[in-house]
Parts: structure tokens; sequence; C-alpha cells
């Protein structure tokens, strides 16, 4: 099935990479696959690239998260790219600011700057990042200091991050509660919810977001974002074939279990009891799998009840040819 896969929509459409380590492959093949993505997303009308921080997963490559959207940058030309996001309590502010700084010093007007407060691992492993033993509750007086840093009027301070200060680098705030949503408000900020694994609270944080939201430097008007689960293929019977990849992924969530991403299996049947089927499809209530007009209909149904400004789609399949397929589709079917 040949489509026209440039974006045309009027709301535009980014990609989540979770840098999936394959199993039987290395991260070094997964940083390969992220960049050869990164590029066809790029022509494919992608809006931006953004890359998560997470830690002590078997799973996941992107724990170096700044080293890898250098990567992604040099290796592209237009698309913006960033972090969705850096878990900021596990890092200095200062750091942030020059690591950031130093991205869109060597690629301007393409570096995007997304906070979480969540940890991006395990209990244990989150004690040894954070050696300062902060657990993330001045979150709100991090994010400021940070943008202290990124201002221009931060010049007759005697702290100063060279390079960073005075540079347009976009700050978002991401979450998966209602939490980051009423900062973002409040800052006048730009905001992601992450309903791709926490769908619960999405519409609660949409709606706090924009009720709180007060005009700033930054931005005049709210603008959201969904990060959603998109498994696309040229038929239904064939995405969910491959969605068995992201069920497995889902499934090893809950059970705290750590294994790389699995290759699709003819059934889940004997693979998950009940109890974990309905967790997981709960889990993944945001998750858009099927054929062109079938991913297109949610979609769009999603869009109408959401409002969001903003669709971020991750996929979790684990044949490469076919990941690249998924987004040639959903830039093929989002014009909404």
């Amino acid at each position: 099935m040949q489509l026209d896969s440039k974006i045309t929509s009027t709301v535009p459409v980014s990609v989540l990479d979770l840098a999936a380590i394959l199993d039987g492959f290395t991260p070094g093949d997964t940083f390969r696959n992220s960049l050869d993505l990164a590029q066809q997303a790029e022509k494919w009308g992608y809006t931006r690239y953004w890359l998560a921080e997470h830690h002590n997963m078997a799973s996941i490559a992107s724990s170096a998260t700044v080293v890898l959207i250098g990567h992604i940058a040099n290796g592209t030309s237009s698309i913006r790219v960033g972090s969705g996001g850096i878990m900021l309590p596990n890092h200095a502010p200062l750091v942030v600011a020059e690591q950031f700084g130093t991205l869109a010093s060597l690629y301007p007007g393409r570096i995007d700057l997304g906070l979480g407060r969540a940890p991006g691992t395990d209990p244990l492993t989150a004690r040894a990042l954070r050696r300062d033993g902060s657990n993330g509750t001045d979150f709100p007086q991090q994010v400021q200091e940070l943008q202290g840093y990124l201002s221009a009027a931060n010049s007759a301070n005697k702290v100063r991050a060279i390079p960073g200060e005075g540079l347009d680098i976009p700050v978002w705030l991401l979450g998966s509660s209602t939490y980051s949503a009423q900062l973002a408000g409040y800052l006048g900020l730009p905001f992601a919810f992450a309903s791709h694994f926490a769908p619960t609270y999405l519409q609660a944080a949409l709606e706090i977001y924009r009720s709180s939201f007060r005009p700033s430097a930054y931005l005049d008007k709210p603008y959201a974002a969904a990060c959603v689960n998109v498994i696309a293929a040229d038929s239904d019977e064939q995405a969910e074939h491959l969605a068995t990849s992201f069920y497995q992924f889902a499934l090893n969530i809950i059970r705290g279990t750590s294994k790389p991403l699995q290759p699709p299996v003819s059934s889940m049947q004997g693979v998950w009891h009940e109890l974990e089927e309905e967790a997981v499809r709960q889990m993944m209530t945001y998750s858009f799998i099927g054929g062109p007009q079938t991913v297109q209909n949610q979609l769009r149904y999603f869009l109408q009840v959401t409002q969001v400004d903003e669709l971020i789609a991750v996929s979790h399949i684990y044949d490469h040819t076919a990941r690249l397929r998924s987004y040639e589709l959903l830039a093929s079917v989002s014009k909404w």
C-alpha cells in the first residue's frame, strides 16, 4: 500500500523514541536504528524527535539521554530534537543548563528541553543517582533555578551557564499525574502528558493545566501535547501481530521484570493470565493499533475528545523495518 507520507496535519505529530533494546541485539544496534528512524521521521514531516531518560532497564538504552540527543541532532538537519524528558531531580540544574546550552549552540533552533520529576527508574537506582538523597520535592525550585541559568538576565550573577545563558531553549514540563500539569500552567510552560503508560489522569491533567495557565514570556496561551502508543501496519491483523511485542513489554512492567523487547508471538494466550491482560490493557488505554484507516479513525476521535495541540507517538515494534513502516503510515494518515 503506497501512500503520500508527508504530514500536513494542523495538529503537529512527533516521535518519542524509548531507544528499545531488542532481544538478540545490542545498544549499538538500537542507536543505529534510532538515527535511521529520526532521519526518516524528518523526511516524513514529524515536528520533533524526543528521547527519554531511563536507568537500570534491560529494555531501554537511553540512560545517557543528552549524548543521544546530540547523536540524533548531528545526523539530521531540520527536525527538532530533545528530551521527553530529562529527570531533573537526578541532575544539578546548572549541569542541565550547560549541557542543553551546548546542544543549542551546536544545533541552533532545534533543541527542546523536556523536564520530568520522576527518577525514571526503580527506588534503589534512584538513590544511586541522587547522591544527595533528593526525592523530587523541590522540583518547582529546580525548574526555576534552571530557567534562571538559561535567561539572559543571569549574566549579572556569579554562577552562570556558559553556554546556555540567553539561548532560546524551549522548556517543557512532562507529567503522568496532575502535579506537573498545575506547575506548567503556573509557570506558563508547554506541557506534555505521558498517556502512553499513565492514562488515568490525562483528562484531569489537561483540564488543570488549561485552567491554571498564566501567560508568560514563553507562551501566551496553553500548549498541551499527549503521548500515545501507535502501532500501524498495512492491515489490522498485521498490526495486532506486531503489537504482541508491545504487550510483552507492558507485561514486564506489570510484573516488575526487565527484559529486552521481545519478538512478536502468534498469540498472547499462555503468555499472560486474565488479570495481567486486564492490567496491561488498562495501562495501555491510549494505544492505537491497526491498519491506516483504523488508526486514523481512533486518533481523530482522541484529538476531538482531548483537544491537545500536539500528538507524540511511541511505537514498541520489534522489527525495525516494521517500525519505520508504522511511522510512515502514521504520517500518511495524520490529516485530521
